[in-house]
């Protein structure tokens, strides 16, 4: 292993060149020893981190909030950095000329576990941190690099070095929203969210006007908290006396100073991926297309880059030539404005009214007739003519806890959006936000999570991809619930069968109209905490069968030839607090009964294993067959039917042991 400092000075950061001024490489060394992958050959690992300088004054810097009040060099340029890992082929000939950048979730990296089927790391190295190799063997140049500037100080973890800005008159303040719940009574909660993150410290230590709240409900008056029951501890967490109750909600609001440029982050991406694909980055070897993956916050993030219009670099030319948003339902987020907490997500019991679920939702125009406001996320970007291919992807959890119908219904609830010509969407029928591990442990909600393995999915969809890009070949179909088949519903029209013992939440997530403050659409200024909220948007979700399985999508075997049923919600326990409420990223998995006698001595509606299937041998045939349907349609990798099957095998031996 190769160890050093290597300096790799690129274009000079000028108001005409790229804005990636040198990479900086900690480490160069081979991957896996120098292991051959498929016809890609070795591949190398570089660590280190890259400079930016960007001009304030050009058109396609503005768009990042703040840049007017950042500090500048004796060039006038605004200087910041960001951490790099790569993963690359030795030989850049030998590899497909694609580089497939992951938007790292939290500082963390998952494209490895997404799509090479491997072992969760923050450095992956040792083979089973590889996976199967699959991207290595497709010749992917694969690239991570910090965006976020709040992730927790921990080894491994990949964050952003932005500036503060300032104004003439000095330190910029402005109020900053802490949401803070447990699931068990705790005495002491970091303001950071996730009780990780970096939190904003206060203005000032004795502040008397920051106040904690309570309340039970996202839409419940709050209760003020007295200053006399809370302090400040370590400037950075409230400690309460009595402590905080688990499943309720808490909300610290400050005021905060010297507020970081959360967009730079969107730039820092821009602007590297521009630099790989003329080759001024690492090597002397452009890169012909680049695809954008993002997961969960990941995703919402690249929905805001679209947005916002990043996706042209600054000399106006495409960025990213495909785009896959996973699992980021209709939200967008904090991702480029003053005080943006970045993490502050959006669901049904947690991280509420943050700037997540804003109006547009949807890739083409749209109007709200609440407002009257007409946008749509890729206005900017097909006026520039750099809009990308796009494929999202969602599961049911996204329609119930990420107001994923939103995405391609009108805002009035009423009639299915179109969609962009050059956007795919597919919906993985029966799936939580990311599946639960098999076999599926409870833990804190009221029925066993969903381990529903759609993911396998993911690497056909990648693969149509490439070819979609590269060679002008149409992806498989747009796949999805709709308005007009009557697969998408309202709530109250859904048909999901009388389990004893099981209820159906009554409060999936909502959109809300929500007023954060006159400059904040354009200027990016939450004037406002608690935001002020209005009506919801309408919020449909899929319909399901007889045995409460969603009828439309991408239906993986679990879903064509159920051994359960399979949902994208679950319950909250009383252990926990608000058992009425959703618990957060977490579907459902609720088996069927074994045989005739205990489906009927339980009086549950669904056919039981053994009235469904003879034996293993006619289940498994069937799985074989869905497998095989799915490959035929695109859906799956055909070379990944056998392992579905003998998934299929481990679910059957799981359910049918004694």
């Amino acid at each position: 292993m190769l160890k050093r400092i290597l300096i790799l000075p690129c274009c000079l950061a000028t108001a005409l060149s790229a804005a990636l001024v040198h990479v900086e490489i900690s480490e160069q060394s081979d991957v896996l020893a120098g292991k051959t992958f498929g016809s890609s050959g070795a591949y190398d690992r570089l660590i280190g981190k890259a400079h930016f300088a960007v001009d304030p004054k050009l058109a396609a810097n503005k768009i990042v909030a703040d840049i007017d009040k950042a500090p500048v060099n004796a060039q006038g340029l605004v200087e910041f950095s960001a951490d790099i890992y790569i993963l690359k082929p030795h030989d850049p000939t030998l590899g497909n000329g694609a580089v497939l950048y992951e938007v790292s979730n939290r500082g963390g990296k998952g494209m490895l576990g997404m799509f090479n089927r491997a072992a969760a790391s923050t450095d992956p190295r040792t083979a089973a941190q590889l996976g199967d190799n699959f991207l290595l063997d497709q010749g992917y140049t694969l690239v991570w690099l910090g965006w976020q500037f709040d992730v927790p100080r921990t080894e491994g973890l990949i964050r952003l070095y932005p500036p503060v800005a300032r104004s003439s008159n000095g330190p910029i303040t402005g109020l900053v929203r802490s949401e803070i719940m447990v699931d068990k009574r705790e005495f002491s909660r970091s303001f950071g969210d996730r009780n990780t993150h970096v939190p904003y410290a206060l203005a000032d230590p004795n502040d008397p006007t920051a106040t904690l709240t309570v309340r039970d409900r996202n839409t419940a008056p709050r209760t003020t908290i007295p200053r006399s029951r809370w302090k400040i501890v370590e400037g950075t967490h409230v400690s309460l006396e009595g402590g905080f109750d688990p499943g309720r909600i808490y909300e610290f609001v400050f005021t905060a100073k010297d507020p970081p440029l959360v967009g730079l982050g969107s730039a820092a991406t821009r602007d590297f991926i521009s630099a790989l694909k003329s080759g001024s980055a690492v090597g002397d070897t452009p890169l012909q297309r680049a695809y954008a993956f993002g997961s969960s916050q990941s995703g919402r993030f690249l929905r805001t880059f679209l947005y916002d219009g990043f996706n042209a670099d600054e000399k106006g030319q495409k960025v990213f030539d495909g785009v896959m948003a996973h699992v980021a339902g209709a939200g967008r987020g904090s991702f480029n404005i003053r005080f943006g907490q970045p993490s502050r997500d959006g669901h049904p019991f947690n991280n509420m009214f943050y700037p997540t679920d804003v109006f547009p939702f949807t890739d083409l125009e749209e109007t709200d007739p609440e407002t009257g406001l007409t946008d749509g996320l890729l206005v900017k970007a097909v006026q520039a003519k750099v809009a990308p291919k796009i494929f999202y992807t969602d599961s049911a959890y996204e329609y119930w806890g990420r107001s994923a119908s939103l995405i391609h219904i009108t805002p009035d609830g009423k009639n299915d959006a179109p969609l962009s010509p050059d956007t795919r969407l597919y919906f993985f029928a029966g799936g939580q936000h990311g599946p639960a591990a098999f076999p599926p442990v409870r833990k804190d909600t009221m029925h066993l999570p969903n381990p529903n393995p759609y993911t396998w999915s993911m690497r056909a969809l990648l693969t149509a991809m490439d070819r979609w890009v590269a060679k002008n070949i149409d992806p498989p179909p747009s796949t999805y619930p709709k308005i007009s088949g009557n697969t998408l519903v309202q709530l109250r029209s859904l048909d999901f069968p009388k389990i004893p013992g099981i209820s159906v939440p009554t409060r999936p997530q909502m959109a809300y109209h929500v007023d954060y403050g006159p400059d904040f659409r354009k200027l990016g200024i939450v004037a406002f905490e608690p935001p002020k909220v209005g009506k919801p948007f309408p919020i449909l979700v899929p319909q399901v069968n007889v045995d409460g399985n969603e009828t439309t999508g991408i239906r993986m075997p679990e879903i064509q030839v159920p051994l359960g049923t399979y949902t994208g919600w679950n319950l909250r326990t009383p252990e926990v607090g608000a058992p009425d409420e959703m618990f957060s990223m977490i579907g459902s998995y609720l088996p069927f009964a074994k045989t005739k006698y205990e489906r009927e001595k339980k009086g549950d509606p669904r056919p039981s294993v053994e009235e469904r299937y003879p034996n293993r041998q006619d289940y498994l045939k069937r799985v074989e067959t869905a497998a095989k349907s799915l490959a035929s349609a695109g859906y799956v990798l055909e070379q990944d039917v056998a392992k579905l099957v003998e998934r299929g095998g481990m679910e059957w031996d799981q359910m049918t042991k004694q």
